[in-house]
């Protein structure tokens, strides 16, 4: 295999086509949109719903690596729904 200098070339395996299709970095400064949304969510819990619509959306399935951020957004936005529930309810009754 030639290649000219300062060319990249691609390093596969020609028996697994798709062995590096996630050797990039995810977004969001490599720790994808899932797990960034969450953490943003305890500044701004609506970062929550916007990922949980992403994971019901099935957006994972772009990038497999960004399920359990989603998931995680997604069960934080749960509990933050229920505790403003129980909270609005003690407040009115």
């Amino acid at each position: 295999m030639e290649h000219k200098k300062g060319e990249y070339v691609h390093i596969g395996d020609a028996e697994e086509p798709e062995l590096g299709i996630y050797d990039k970095p995810l977004p969001c400064f490599g720790c994808g949109i899932g797990w960034f949304s969450f953490l943003l969510g305890f500044v701004c819990p609506l970062m929550w719903y916007y990922a949980t619509i992403l994971y019901f959306g099935n957006y994972y399935h772009k990038d497999p690596r960004e399920r359990s951020g989603l998931a995680a957004s997604a069960i934080a936005a749960l509990i933050c729904t229920v505790v403003v529930i129980i909270v609005v309810a003690v407040i009115l009754l």
